[in-house]
């Protein structure tokens, strides 16, 4: 199949992709601005590729503007899109472009809801909880497991970049029910083990002993304790989670704050040392 200039249409290959995924994975927001957002860093990561399929100057040079436009989405999820972009302009070349923008324009809003929950929130809480919690246990191990889930991440965002090629826009109407599920799942587990890592992780405790005659009670162990175990930590969480909530409060502000009450508390007698 020929172009208007009777040149042969250029097929893609699988190291086309990998080399402007890995591309794209270096510069990313790198070139972030609050005007485009993403849009530089598309246009870096697939100019030439770009040039490969679009061997007439003018093509090119609209397809790059198209691609400049306002973008932004997880950048985890990104290579999914951009796969999707290559497959749709190498079969359709120039006509392709108002379909891409609205495509990237429909996509990206429901990609950043999902990619933020899983990939900036749920799953950096749970590994970096396990880990910091293997950490504070002297074990080694919990800094292999972060170091690894980063590198196993990267590799992942090359293959989302083939799998958004290989699938098109058919990927993401067919899973998207199991990735809501899937999200669903992840949250379900991430409010879990916080749950466990507050009773576990959170040390708060207080010293005192009630007297009365022969008849001593210690608040911690034979009241709070009996109430609820690690009633104290749980309101601490909770505490120090309203002061997120707070505009006023940063989080250099909060650890500082837990710092010093965990000074004058344990100054005062107030908690155990």
């Amino acid at each position: 199949m020929t172009n208007k200039e009777n040149t042969p249409k250029y097929h893609v290959t699988k190291k086309d992709l990998t080399r402007t995924s890995l591309r794209f994975n270096w510069i990313c927001v790198n070139l972030f601005n609050y005007e485009s957002q993403l849009g530089p860093s598309l246009v870096w990561s697939m100019a030439p590729l770009l040039r490969k399929i679009y061997p007439k100057d003018e093509d090119y040079k609209a397809s790059l503007r198209n691609h400049f436009n306002y973008f932004n989405t997880t950048p985890y999820l990104t290579n999914l899109v951009l796969g999707t972009t290559i497959a749709m302009e190498e079969r359709d070349g120039i006509k392709s472009l108002e379909a891409v923008q609205s495509f990237k324009t429909s996509i990206m809003g429901p990609l950043a809801g999902i990619g933020d929950t899983i990939f900036w929130v749920l799953w950096p809480t749970i590994m970096g909880s396990i880990a910091g919690y293997m950490a504070l246990q002297g074990n080694p191990f919990g800094a292999i497991i972060w170091f690894g889930v980063n590198i196993l991440f990267n590799i992942m965002k090359v293959w989302f970049f083939h799998v958004g090629y290989n699938s098109g826009t058919h990927l993401l109407d067919t899973l998207g029910n199991k990735i809501n599920i899937f999200t669903e799942a992840a949250s379900i587990m991430g409010i879990t083990v916080i749950g466990a890592l507050v009773a576990t992780v959170v040390k708060v405790s207080v010293p005192f002993v009630f007297k009365f005659g022969k008849v001593s009670m210690n608040i911690q162990t034979d009241v709070l304790n009996k109430i609820m175990p690690a009633l104290l930590p749980a309101l601490f969480t909770y505490f120090i989670y309203k002061l997120l909530d707070n505009k006023k409060w940063t989080p250099t502000k909060i650890i500082f704050l837990v710092i010093g009450i965990a000074l004058l508390g344990t100054f005062c007698g107030i908690f155990k040392a």
